[in-house]
């Protein structure tokens, strides 16, 4: 009798070690559910720095950009406005040395003609 007292003993102290398994199982999965959720939401937040450094740098490049073209129109304008003026005061020039001297004008000219005239012929040849 008293080894089946001693098995009833040793039976009841599994299952009770069996319980205190399966509820230390239990908290240690709620446990890990927390630390899981923690770590997500520390992610997701971390996500969300990202994105917003990324679209600060996003628009500090676009406003870069936008400086940059804007100083290159500047300097085109400039250059175009330059390149206008010069070719104004050559044509002022050419116009008064064409009035100046009609004739020699007119012989240079015709001159540079017939030297384009015999180059486009001999090239046809």
């Amino acid at each position: 009798m008293a080894t089946t007292k001693a098995r009833q003993d040793i039976k009841n102290d599994l299952n009770t070690l069996k319980e205190d398994l399966k509820v230390g199982a239990r908290e240690e999965a709620a446990r890990l559910k927390a630390k899981a959720a923690e770590a997500e939401a520390r992610l997701r937040g971390k996500a969300a720095e990202a994105d917003t450094r990324i679209r600060e740098r996003a628009d500090e490049m676009r406003d870069q950009a936008r400086d940059y073209y804007d100083q290159a129109r500047v300097r085109g304008r400039e250059y175009y406005d330059d390149a206008s003026e010069r070719l104004d005061e050559a044509q002022r020039y050419i116009t008064e040395r064409v009035q100046e001297r009609p004739v020699q004008s007119t012989a240079i000219a015709l001159g540079v003609g017939v030297v384009l005239g015999l180059l486009l012929a001999g090239r046809r040849r």
